[in-house]
């Protein structure tokens, strides 16, 4: 950062002295000199802003001309399930705009919760699937998972749901939170 201000200043100097020297007015020198040391303080400090480390990249939405995909449902309940057992859903789509849909993504809340779509552009008209496989595995009691796809859609996401109950798993280790006898000593008066 301090190289980069040594840089614009050098710049804005040696523009300054260059203006200085051709023109007749020092007004018109300082004008110019103040016009240089902007334009090259913003040419340093423009990359820096768009590469931002602190803001995460979001998927890229497709681009060219957007379209529509509706969904046959967009959120499904598993029902009762014992912990450790996998769900499969299907959730069936169609394109109703009139370009190409191309999905660049779809990604679950969590890495229990993994999609699989279309890799190929889909014609208007035509319909695809994506499906969604929750892994029950660690996970007990009321269970909501969200897909977002990524998609030339007018909104640029889709968002999907799976629902369901997760009952614990009866061979699971006990709780380690149990009291010792050395925890469960009272002092009596």
């Amino acid at each position: 950062m301090l190289n980069s201000f040594k840089f614009v200043l050098f710049v804005a100097l040696v523009g300054f002295f260059a203006v200085s020297c051709a023109s007749d007015s020092g007004a018109d020198a300082k004008e110019a000199a103040r016009a240089e040391i902007q334009t090259t303080a913003d040419a340093t400090t423009a990359p820096a802003a768009a590469t931002n480390p602190a803001t995460p990249a979001a998927p890229a939405v497709p681009a060219g001309p957007t379209t529509t995909m509706t969904f046959n449902e967009s959120s499904f309940d598993f029902g009762t399930v014992e912990a450790g057992e996998k769900v499969r859903h299907t959730y069936e789509f169609t394109n109703t705009g009139k370009e190409p849909l191309v999905i660049s993504n779809a990604k679950g809340s969590c890495g229990c919760t993994v999609p699989k779509w279309p890799q190929e552009p889909i014609a208007p008209g035509d319909s695809g699937k994506i499906e969604v496989e929750f892994d029950s595995k660690n996970k007990s009691g009321r269970q909501t998972k969200a897909v977002t796809i990524t998609a030339n859609t007018e909104s640029g996401t889709e968002r999907l749901t799976i629902t369901g109950e997760v009952l614990k798993d009866p061979n699971a280790p006990a709780p380690t939170n149990a009291v010792s006898p050395a925890q469960n000593i009272q002092i009596q008066q």
